[in-house]
């Protein structure tokens, strides 16, 4: 955290912007408080840009609009039961939420809503300390009536009011805890972890949407894994990724292998450095992301104790693949990116074979054909899948690839490796063997294409020759 006095020239500053002085004029005219509340607060003190500009007032739903239209080139009515109105001032979107008062059933997340008469009530309902303070407007007077900015200089997460009605009241929360504790590098305090032990179960009222959307923003923080830990410790990963823990798999005395869940936190860093460093400035990639923090969850159904003390997971891959699908879906993830998930664990251990022999440029051709799309994704997988501590094999497995991936620029020069298909269309099959289209043609495309990806590019006329021979060898069997 910067210091108060820089947390408070920023928030003069942000006071200052066009659409924050002119709503704040705005709402002063016309008799009604308004302050901004939340993230905004936080991230000046933090020293974080600010994206959002969230406000309270006590106006009503209808009042903001009466206030708002004027000043604002477009308003919508996001939420208008919840008392939240957006709208377009000064080229930014704004936010605007009558103070409220909300009460839980404890057994859905949806709250009867009702409106507060106090930013003070208001504030107790939000979902941590550091994110209930709000500044007056336009007097620029800090509300902070519950520690947040203590919270903020000592790192720490806390709730406004006990830990367990906080997130008994709204499970998510438990979840945001963990995006807060990897996005904003602070700790949970001791009720609040206790608190997510005691009622990891509650997570179960929440819709799978809105747990994959935590998940996803977790996983596309800098650093996922501290969040991913918490997950994990309090029990709240077995409710929606048991996989997750289930990593941990025991290691007995006779027995020994590579602890397969903290490797799998380590690929999932060494994931999001190569997006840096083969990207840098693009968006997370939330692909691969999940494929490195997945890639070995078939490894606990696929184990076997080896006599003399080794440990095998054969064919990991492919079980993992499967379990990633089903676990993705029922996270309601959409169907590319379940696709691009489960082919990347799918394949994650193509490489390691590359470094037993000299691959010929057909095996080159297949591993760039069976990626796909997703090529380059993988050559960031398998970078990092290397996590060994041994810098002679690291380095080797390094300069493997390093030769596979010019290998695969050279070719992809020479052949436009990203389009492989064979020297002749379907139309061209049925036309020099003369059959119309069926099985046939499917079996004809297959022998060519499996010929163009061991021999590379025939030319139509060699095509045609080598077509015509296996048709004639065909009809002989």
């Amino acid at each position: 955290m910067q210091s108060v006095a820089q947390a408070v020239e920023r928030l003069d500053a942000l006071a200052e912007t066009l659409p924050v002085a002119t709503l704040a004029r705005a709402f002063a005219d016309a008799g009604h408080e308004l302050a901004l509340v939340g993230g905004p607060v936080r991230d000046a003190f933090l020293g974080r840009p600010v994206t959002d500009l969230d406000f309270t007032t006590d106006a009503t739903p209808d009042e903001v609009l009466r206030i708002v239209e004027p000043i604002a080139s477009a308003t919508w009515d996001v939420g208008r039961q919840f008392g939240t109105i957006a709208a377009r001032v000064r080229d930014e979107q704004v936010e605007i939420t009558t103070y409220r008062s909300d009460v839980y059933d404890g057994e859905t997340r949806k709250p009867e809503v009702a409106f507060g008469d106090t930013i003070e009530d208001d504030l107790l309902r939000r979902d941590f300390t550091v994110n209930a303070m709000a500044l007056r407007l336009p007097q620029r007077e800090l509300v902070d009536v519950h520690g947040g900015v203590e919270d903020l200089l000592a790192g720490r997460l806390r709730t406004p009011q006990e830990a367990t009605v906080s997130f008994r009241d709204d499970p998510l929360r438990m979840m945001r805890a963990a995006r807060f504790t990897s996005q904003l590098g602070f700790t949970v305090a001791d009720d609040v972890r206790e608190a997510m032990t005691t009622l990891a179960d509650s997570i179960d009222i929440v819709s799978a949407e809105r747990v994959r959307d935590e998940l996803v923003k977790l996983l596309n923080t800098a650093d996922p894994v501290p969040g991913l830990r918490l997950l994990v410790d309090t029990g709240l990963a077995d409710r929606f990724l048991p996989e997750l823990p289930a990593m941990r798999l025991e290691i007995d005395e006779h027995h020994h292998h590579k602890d397969v869940y903290e490797h799998s936190l380590t690929v999932l860093t060494q994931a999001i450095g190569y997006e840096a460093e083969r990207h840098p400035g693009a968006a997370p990639d939330t692909v691969l992301r999940l494929a490195a923090l997945l890639h070995d969850i078939g490894k606990p159904a696929t184990r076997k104790l080896e006599p003399g003390g080794a440990v095998s997971f054969h064919h990991h891959d492919l079980v993992g693949s499967k379990l990633a699908k089903k676990r993705l879906r029922a996270l309601r993830f959409d169907n590319d990116t379940i696709a691009a998930v489960a082919r990347l664990i799918e394949l994650h251990l193509r490489f390691f074979g590359y470094t037993d022999g000299a691959w010929t440029d057909s095996a080159v051709r297949r591993y760039v054909r069976d990626a796909g799309p997703q090529l380059e994704r993988l050559h960031e997988l398998t970078r990092s899948d290397v996590t060994t501590r041994n810098r002679r094999k690291a380095d080797r497995l390094g300069f493997a690839y390093d030769d596979l991936e010019a290998r695969i620029a050279t070719l992809a020069e020479q052949e436009e490796l990203d389009s492989i298909r064979p020297d002749l269309t379907g139309d061209d099959i049925m036309r020099i063997l003369g059959i119309s289209p069926g099985r046939a043609v499917g079996d004809a495309y297959r022998f060519l294409l499996e010929t163009r990806m061991d021999e590379g590019p025939l030319g139509a006329d060699e095509a045609e020759a080598r077509l015509r021979a296996w048709w004639a060898a065909r009809d002989a069997d």
